[in-house]
């Protein structure tokens, strides 16, 4: 892309064809053509010239738009323990202006611009609107995106929740389950504790039978 760097009311501005560009109040009227011949630098797609401090023969043309000022800017200023305060306002004049042509040292046409499109009411009302619609459709993009992303956290924080409380039911159901085997072995346990018991009574029995049975007659002495 060729551009050229010009030189105009102590600035410097990087041009190329086409392009609208905003600088200092030039003395000429709206609608004329302008001639910038102080060129500090040229970049066509092949050849590059650099200035010392001009390029003798370059020129860059130019259409003034309008001729308008800036946006105001206050002045505030004041003076300590002096009760001085001044506030004023400034507008910068300023030049709408579109670059047509650039031409290098020897004359040739670097680049060129196309012709300018009609600016009227109902196109800017059109862009306009085609803004606020892509606006929109952005905004309901982006809030259906974050309605998915909160429905996913939901599902995400329930899950968790889920699992532990089958956690929580399935530790019951073990604990239950303990329970109920640790009174059955002490169901057991007492029941073989009781019939060692009855074994050893009916062993003790049998002992004290046999003894009487071995134990000799006495006979009483007359």
């Amino acid at each position: 892309m060729s551009f050229a760097i010009i030189q105009t009311g102590g600035k410097q501005y990087k041009v190329s064809a086409s392009e609208i560009l905003k600088i200092e109040r030039l003395n000429d009227e709206e609608g004329k053509t302008v001639e910038f011949k102080n060129v500090l630098f040229l970049n066509d797609d092949k050849i590059t010239e650099i200035g010392s401090p001009n390029i003798q023969g370059a020129k860059v043309e130019a259409t003034i738009l309008k001729n308008t000022k800036n946006k105001t800017i206050l002045v505030f200023k004041k003076r300590r323990r002096k009760n001085s305060r001044k506030k004023y306002g400034h507008r910068q004049p300023v030049s709408l202006i579109r670059i047509t042509k650039i031409f290098s040292k020897n004359g040739k046409l670097i680049s060129e611009a196309g012709p300018q499109k009609k600016i009227t009411k109902e196109i800017v009302k059109g862009d306009h609107a085609r803004e606020k619609q892509i606006l929109e459709a952005k905004k309901s993009k982006i809030e259906s995106e974050k309605k998915i992303k909160k429905t996913l956290k939901k599902t995400e924080s329930r899950e968790p929740t889920i699992r532990k409380v089958k956690a929580e039911e399935t530790r019951k159901i073990q604990q239950e389950e303990a329970k109920k085997f640790e009174i059955e072995k002490k169901q057991e346990i007492q029941a073989m504790e009781k019939k060692a018991k009855l074994k050893e009574k009916k062993s003790d029995i049998t002992k004290k039978k046999t003894i009487d049975k071995k134990k000799p007659l006495t006979t009483k002495k007359k």
